[in-house]
């Protein structure tokens, strides 16, 4: 069965041809899922009965089904749950923000990358998602609120860059122009630092956001938080970034989440400015959320305004992400691949 929802336009057009219909119904079809966001083939009301017929034949139509919707009482973000058609199960995350609203979605059921403070970890990969599955997550959630998407980030469950393929097949399609086309400017993914990786995604002429998990400023600390650290150096990684920026032109993100008593101190700080210097890049304080298996906590709001101050008077910009819906386990480092029990 072919997962029609995972397929670019002139690959549609090419199944359309193979089954003798006119070559314009791909663009009908292409809409009805990437633009009108269709749940199955019947709505499809402009083709034939017969082709819709051919289609449920030949065709995998990606249907992810909203388990649970949780929305936070103090900023109205919205944590989903969704059931995937196997029995998974993926949260993704909904936010409203000044300059539009925000999708967090998940790239793979559970992950393997073992991050200390992650609660996304726990219980380790089940599978990858498909490209459809990816994307149906931002169309489900885009008619669930009737608000426009215009931003998505690639920062829920999994890390993206371990299932590549279906990632990079997720960010043409959420783009083109005949879909939602979401601006390539307004994607941002997220990894924990595979080089491999990064390296591939330099060469695909995207002009996303790479945001990297980083998360220390030097190796010795970096492998106690991030098991990925002891397969990819750190001075690898950052040599990693430079290459890319060289590349795409393209600013990155680090990711740094604040642990108190471990890497959150001055010193830290001014090691990780060292560490930074002289790449174009930007760096988004996390104070940890709190995940109960973890026991991690984060600095007092004095310790992460000095850790702030003391990389911007190093030349490093840096801003404290606010945290929206925390209230709900929504929030950076706290979804989950399984739905928790009490």
């Amino acid at each position: 069965m072919t997962d029609i929802k995972s397929l670019y336009l002139p690959e549609l057009s090419e199944y359309i041809k193979s089954i003798n219909e006119k070559p314009f119904r791909a663009k009908q079809i292409y809409t009805w899922l990437h633009k009108d966001l269709c749940n199955g083939f019947d709505e499809m009301t402009n083709i034939s009965k017969d082709l819709r017929e051919k289609l449920k034949g030949d065709c995998d139509l990606t249907d992810i089904q909203k388990v649970t919707m949780q929305e936070s009482k103090e900023d109205g973000t919205r944590k989903y749950l969704f059931s995937l058609s196997d029995g998974e199960t993926v949260e993704s995350v909904f936010m409203r923000y000044h300059h539009g609203n925000s999708v967090c979605i998940s790239s793979q059921a559970g992950c393997r990358m073992g991050c200390k403070f992650c609660a996304s970890t726990i219980g380790g990969l089940s599978r990858n998602l498909l490209a459809s599955e990816m994307l149906d997550q931002i169309y489900k959630i885009q008619k669930d609120t009737n608000e426009r998407v215009s931003n998505v980030v690639v920062m829920g469950t999994g890390e993206p860059l371990d299932n590549y393929d279906n990632l990079i097949r997720f960010i043409r399609i959420l783009t083109d122009e005949n879909g939602l086309n979401i601006s390539q400017r307004n994607v941002t993914v997220s990894t924990c630092g595979l080089i491999p990786g990064i390296k591939k995604l330099m060469e695909e002429d995207l002009n996303i956001t790479l945001a990297i998990s980083l998360h220390a400023p030097n190796q010795k600390k970096r492998e106690e938080l991030m098991p990925v650290a002891k397969s990819f150096g750190y001075e690898d990684l950052i040599d990693a970034c430079r290459e890319y920026f060289d590349k795409t032109g393209r600013r990155i993100t680090f990711e740094y989440s604040l642990v108190h008593g471990q890497n959150s101190s001055e010193d830290d700080a001014r090691e990780l400015s060292g560490a930074l210097k002289r790449l174009p890049c930007h760096v988004n304080l996390i104070p940890v959320n709190p995940v109960r298996e973890t026991g991690m906590k984060a600095p007092n709001t004095t310790e992460v305004a000095a850790f702030k101050n003391t990389l911007e008077k190093n030349g490093i910009n840096a801003t404290i992400r606010r945290e929206l819906g925390r209230d709900i386990d929504g929030a950076c480092g706290q979804l989950r691949h399984k739905r928790q029990t009490k």
